[in-house]
């Protein structure tokens, strides 16, 4: 990870939430009063981002003590201790919310993709996050993804080409989007593109793509896909994936399955810091 915006994200973040200051803490404490802290699973995840966590306590106050018990990656179990803490009653109090709403984010996604991967883990398979994060936390979000087993698709628009069913409707066809983009484009630089339908996957097939993202297809289309295909382009399948689908989908054939359950709608895991 970058920790230059990092950084940033935790200082707006922490600004965010104390403002002008924090009411609560500041009027029952004078500022001298030391605590010890714990910071627990409440239920079994994969833990990500506690070095991050770690950084929104020491922004604060650089006194604090903050000892990491479970590094990323590590499962827990309900009732793990993940980190120990040390430091100012107040500066540890102020920054409690903001470290566990990201920890418990990345967490999260860490547990989802773990889970995700571990159900194809028979095939030859990547699975792949999208561009559905949380504004402002994407590197976050896509660390969070890499910690749990999977993979990052692109990290912005300026990563590599995508070839979109808009992009498609506004030009005209994908023959005319992707001559569009070859003309244009560095030769160092990925172009993929999305077909909805056989149809336009053999038009793709006769373009200079290197990725075919198979949308939305049902498990028949994408077998008959991945023949036609023949090993020459690496397939992508995206949309309507679930976990109760997601081996069926692997077992097509297809390289990458991409989903953005990983992040637009994945569940916190439940951390808590206890004094």
């Amino acid at each position: 990870m970058n920790y230059l915006i990092v950084d940033k994200l935790i200082k707006n973040a922490l600004m965010e939430d104390i403002n002008y200051g924090d009411i609560t803490t500041d009027t029952l404490f004078s500022g001298n009063e030391i605590s010890k802290g714990r910071l627990i699973a409440k239920e079994s995840g994969v833990i990500a981002g506690i070095n991050v966590a770690k950084s929104v306590f020491e922004t604060l106050d650089k006194s604090i003590e903050f000892k990491v018990l479970i590094n990323d990656g590590l499962n827990i179990q309900k009732g793990n201790i993940i980190a120990e803490l040390e430091g100012p009653s107040k500066s540890i109090l102020k920054a409690e919310r903001v470290a566990l709403n990201i920890l418990q984010r990345m967490s999260g996604i860490a547990t989802k993709t773990s889970k995700i991967v571990n159900l194809v883990k028979d095939y030859d398979i990547k699975i792949v996050d999208t561009r559905k994060t949380l504004p402002g936390f994407r590197m976050l979000d896509k660390y969070s993804v890499t910690v749990g087993g999977g993979y990052n698709h692109r990290l912005n628009l300026s990563d590599f080409v995508m070839i979109k069913d808009n992009h498609i409707q506004a030009v005209g066809s994908i023959t005319e989007a992707v001559k569009r983009i070859n003309d244009k484009v560095s030769f160092t630089t990925k172009v993929e593109v999305e077909v909805e339908n056989l149809d336009q996957l053999r038009e793709a097939m006769k373009t200079k793509v290197d990725v075919i993202m198979l949308d939305n297809m049902d498990i028949e289309t994408m077998k008959e896909a991945v023949k036609l295909a023949h090993g020459k382009f690496i397939l992508e399948a995206s949309g309507n994936i679930t976990e109760e689908n997601i081996r069926n989908i692997a077992a097509t054939g297809v390289d990458i399955i991409s989903l953005g359950a990983l992040t637009h709608s994945v569940n916190a895991l439940d951390i808590s810091l206890k004094f």
